[in-house]
């Protein structure tokens, strides 16, 4: 099911759900609906049952989660209390179909009540405002424009161009779409999807469970399991794109090469190259690139790339001609990417060598590529009110997830390996882990890091990434590469080993924001320029003599381990949709970051990113960028960034 809440062409402002696929069918009983209520978590449920049957009784206190074991299975229950919860929800639920399944609304004392129930009485204070967004329950969408172009510029004509139909431009052109504006939508492929578009290699999925990895108003209950392979992702984006009516202002195949800003007329003239190699020029008020940061793949700087005499490509521009049955392949690189298509890349090749620069840590994650049992969408369909909670809870789990071990102590005293008590204690039990998967000693060596955890991204893995290196034809290479030939590859202790096919799994040019695309500001400033390598950003988003111009998934907005890239994506949609909403109201046509606002704020992220193991740790990662500045990590919880986006102030701008 698909729910799209305010349906935006027709009517913006209509506030009816259209929901897709709700499906009904004969009250189960006993052992149907005992599969049911196992296939789902606890608190969640009892949150999702009491909502549908209007029960509170059920969110008794010493069925409550423990906020302190939030990341250990059961959440503070024992078996038995489980075994308890899950018979109280299914009684209820039973008693509710037999009444005949009179529907309850919450009222909002009753959402306290059960915020209070699921993240603890002391947080729905602090958080009840941003769960409530995050909650969106049906017929709601709380992040929705509470205005329209008509009503407070009735005479203002004013354009937005997005450059990108991923995830963020989807998202901007549905917002600005609600708010009234004429939008249209550059993008440079045939198609939806941006990332889940072009990745396609073999074992490409999210690593954050796809409830919070969707957007708050277009949820859907028919993922296939807790995180998402690449074809769902974009079935999902395409299915969201067709439901919010969105194809109509977006032109395919069609790429933005340049953009500047005239000073005169106070627009930014575009300039697009469509897929015929033809160019033209477009205006637009306001400009909003959602290009984000991992679309162009990086390859690496080695002697002889170009000599090698079969085939090769980046992990990121897949090639599916290419035959890898039978035959000795090198993969390059041992990262995120690699480590979702190297199991693939194994089954396939009769020699498999892994040249590694760093070793990845590992998050254990058992259900990783596990579908759900037919039994979690029964309780869907039985259940209608869990996809919510359970969307919520997962965002709950995650919302600082880590984040504290992740903080650097400055008394610790050796830093090299680990930066406080709570990230020594996850370096030794994700090392335990390993050991556990790796017993030869030799190789263990070879895969576990040298690093703290978290100073680099940390990959969620279910067993298959050490059950793959240990197969007797795959070989773990940790010599550095020192030349390409044209058969082969040498590494530094002068082995040379031979490849029919090399595999490039090593990345995108995250921190190269907008190239190759040029975009020149007040007085003829090129934006890559003036950033020299060091893109900064305040909020991300804006950057001073560039009026009317905003980035989503900009510098220092970067998730590390908590929460979802698209919470930011939704802050920074509405703060751009209601920053151009004041600034029409007031009767300006564009506005400017003031330098002073700009500068102050990234002192403050460049301070915060010092205090994170990924700012004090010479690990190479993506993180930094090539001055070694972090320019890609927020350091702060997600809460923080909410508040700062929530309500954007004019003060910070100058207004032309």
């Amino acid at each position: 099911m698909l729910e799209c809440r305010c349906a935006p062409t027709v009517d913006p402002t209509d506030e009816h759900n259209r929901v897709v696929g709700r499906r009904g069918g004969p009250t189960p009983t006993g052992d149907e609906l005992q599969h049911m209520l196992d296939a789902v978590e606890v608190h969640p449920l009892l949150c999702a049952v009491a909502h549908l049957t209007g029960d509170f009784s059920l969110l008794r206190a010493d069925l409550a989660p423990d906020q302190a074991q939030m990341l250990v299975p059961g959440r503070g229950l024992g078996p038995d209390q489980e075994a308890e919860a899950r018979a109280l929800a299914g009684q209820a639920l039973l008693e509710h179909e037999a009444s005949g399944a009179p529907p309850h609304e919450l009222s909002p004392d009753e959402v306290t009540l059960v915020f209070d129930f699921l993240v603890g009485p002391s947080s729905t204070p602090q958080w009840s405002d941003f769960l409530v967004e995050e909650l969106a329950l049906a017929g709601t969408d709380p992040r929705a424009p509470s205005w329209r172009l008509q009503e407070i510029a009735p005479s203002r004509d004013f354009r937005c161009v997005v450059i990108g139909a991923g995830i963020s431009g989807l998202a901007a052109a549905y917002r600005l779409r609600q708010a009234g504006f004429t939008v249209t939508v550059f993008e440079k492929n045939d198609d939806v999807g941006g990332t889940w578009l072009q990745n396609v290699y073999p074992g490409c999925r999210v690593d954050v469970p796809n409830q919070l990895y969707s957007f708050s108003f277009a949820q859907s209950d028919a993922w296939v399991g807790r995180y998402s392979a690449q074809p769902d992702l974009l079935a999902y984006l395409r299915r969201v794109t067709e439901e919010l009516r969105l194809h109509s202002c977006i032109r395919f195949s069609t790429e933005v090469t340049e953009a500047r800003y005239e000073a005169d007329t106070q627009r930014w003239v575009v300039e697009i190259r469509r897929a015929d190699g033809t160019t033209t020029s477009e205006h637009a008020d306001a400009l909003v690139s959602a290009v984000g940061q991992l679309n162009r793949p990086s390859f690496p700087a080695i002697a002889g790339r170009d000599s090698f005499g079969g085939p090769s490509f980046h992990s990121a521009e897949w090639d599916d001609s290419v035959s890898l049955d039978g035959r000795r392949v090198a993969v390059v690189g041992t990262g995120a990417s690699a480590a979702q298509f190297v199991p693939a890349v194994a089954d396939a090749a009769a020699h498999l060598d892994l040249y590694q620069r760093t070793p990845p840590w590992l998050m254990p994650t058992e259900n990783y590529r596990d579908p759900f049992p037919p039994a979690y969408h029964s309780l869907l369909e039985r259940v209608p009110t869990y996809g919510r909670w359970d969307r919520l809870w997962q965002f709950w789990l995650m919302h600082e997830g880590l984040l504290p071990a992740a903080k650097v102590d400055p008394t610790w005293p050796d830093q090299r390996h680990s930066v406080s008590e709570s990230n020594d204690f996850m370096r030794a039990m994700l090392a335990d882990l390993l050991r556990a998967q790796v017993p030869d000693e030799a190789l263990f060596d070879k895969m576990v890091p040298r690093f703290p955890p978290f100073a680099k991204r940390a990959l969620r893995d279910d067993g298959i990434w050490a059950a793959t290196v240990q197969q007797e034809h795959v070989e773990l290479i940790t010599e550095p590469i020192s030349e390409i030939t044209t058969t082969g590859i040498r590494t530094t202790d002068g082995s040379e080993r031979p490849a029919d096919v090399v595999i490039y799994g090593t990345g995108f040019t995250a921190s190269q924001f907008l190239t190759p695309m040029r975009l020149l500001g007040r007085g003829g400033v090129e934006l890559n320029e003036q950033w020299d390598g060091d893109a900064r950003a305040y909020l991300g988003m804006t950057v001073p003599e560039f009026p009317n111009f905003f980035m989503l998934y900009g510098p220092n907005t970067n998730l590390v381990i908590n929460g979802s890239i698209i919470v930011m994506v939704e802050c920074q949609v509405r703060y751009i949709v209601e920053a151009l909403g004041q600034l029409l109201r007031t009767g300006h046509h564009a506005m400017s970051c003031r330098s002073d606002v700009h500068d102050a704020y990234n002192d403050e992220i460049d301070a915060g990113n010092k205090e994170m193991v990924w700012g004090v740790t010479d690990v190479p990662s993506w993180y930094r960028n090539r001055r070694g500045r972090i320019a890609q990590n927020w350091p702060f919880g997600l809460l923080d960034y909410w508040e700062r986006t929530r309500h954007p102030d004019l003060a910070d701008y100058e207004l032309t």
